[in-house]
């Protein structure tokens, strides 16, 4: 007997879900990925890099950050939360709808045991192909990874990491306060 066809998700089939509390639902290129709620370290750096980032964008207006759970649709098939992000403003203020999303500037995500493949492959591809620098922070090795639209590999950085916008400043984020502040004592 032929097997079934995978049912290929749409956003509107992730957005008609029941919210479960614990768990988040995405979909990327009609693949459903679902996710147990982030641990505290994971949380933590969250927020760190959501304030590094907020900050710099403020000072020089250059975007909007942002940090799930918030729904970016990059197409019918792809419904992603980044954990954070950084969307461009709109006539100089933050986008308030989803129609105002513009091209995303950066989408981060801070890695899981339970989320690895999702953020390291199906993600990862989906970005790069939709032209987001993507960086992937994994707690567990103290190091992130940083994916451009066209690079076949990550640039692996250890102690900092320069992002810029257009013609603002860059931001040096150094990462080991990054990861004692999520992990404690190097």
């Amino acid at each position: 007997m032929p097997a079934l066809p995978a049912h290929r998700w749409t956003a509107d089939d992730v957005r008609a879900l029941p919210d479960e509390p614990g768990k988040r639902f995405e979909c990327v290129d009609g693949e459903l990925l679902v996710s147990p709620s982030p641990r505290l370290p994971h949380q933590s750096a969250v927020g760190y890099l959501y304030e590094e980032l907020a900050a710099h964008a403020r000072e020089h207006g250059i975007g909007a950050v942002f940090m799930a759970p918030g729904d970016i649709e990059l197409d019918r098939f792809t419904l992603v939360q980044p954990d954070v992000f950084v969307l461009p403003l709109v006539d100089g203020r933050r986008p308030r709808t989803a129609e105002e999303i513009g091209q995303p500037l950066l989408f981060i995500e801070v890695l899981s045991p339970s989320t690895a493949r999702h953020d390291r492959v199906v993600k990862r591809g989906r970005y790069q192909r939709a032209a987001i620098e993507y960086w992937i922070v994994d707690l567990e090795a103290r190091l992130l990874e940083r994916w451009l639209p066209d690079t076949d590999r990550p640039y692996i950085h250890m102690e900092s990491v320069t992002w810029s916008v257009s013609d603002a400043p860059p931001l040096a984020l150094a990462l080991p306060p990054l990861f004692v502040d999520a992990l404690g004592d190097p």
